[in-house]
């Protein structure tokens, strides 16, 4: 029976909760997730899961943080001049924004606190500095 290999283009199916249990995200009723091993396509920790897991395998494994989506970063945290803004946007701490990079990509933002002249903006992603867990089951290897 063939392994998995870096290389290999896979499909698997995942359920990801953090270690309190919460569930963040899974492929379970949907298409399973296709990506080649050690392409960089997936997080360090899930990707360096794969090798030698034959069709059917199942497991789970725990993910620190430096193998997921790193530690939160203090460069992440953005004043953003708050005459930017619409003026009939009303912005309260925790709302979700989407702001745009240079090349016009969306960046998601966590508004932090709202100042008089600066909005406080978190572009961390929300999974940093957080220890993933993740069910895999092999499906196919392609």
């Amino acid at each position: 029976m063939a392994q998995v290999k870096e290389g290999d283009v896979v499909k698997v199916h995942y359920t990801g909760k953090l270690v309190n249990g919460e569930q963040f995200d899974s492929s379970v009723g949907r298409e399973p997730l296709e990506f080649t091993v050690g392409a960089g396509q997936m997080i360090k920790g899930f990707d360096a899961a794969m090798p030698g897991m034959n069709v059917g395998d199942k497991k789970t494994i725990n993910i620190a943080p430096e193998e997921g989506y790193g530690h939160k970063s203090d460069e992440a945290i953005i004043e953003f001049p708050k005459e930017q803004i619409p003026a009939d946007m009303k912005l309260e701490p925790g709302m979700p924004l989407t702001l745009s990079n240079q090349e016009g990509q969306p960046v998601p933002v966590i508004v932090v606190e709202v100042k008089e002249d600066v909005i406080i903006l978190d572009a961390n992603h929300f999974l940093a500095g957080e220890e993933l867990v993740f069910d895999i089951e092999l499906v196919e290897i392609v």
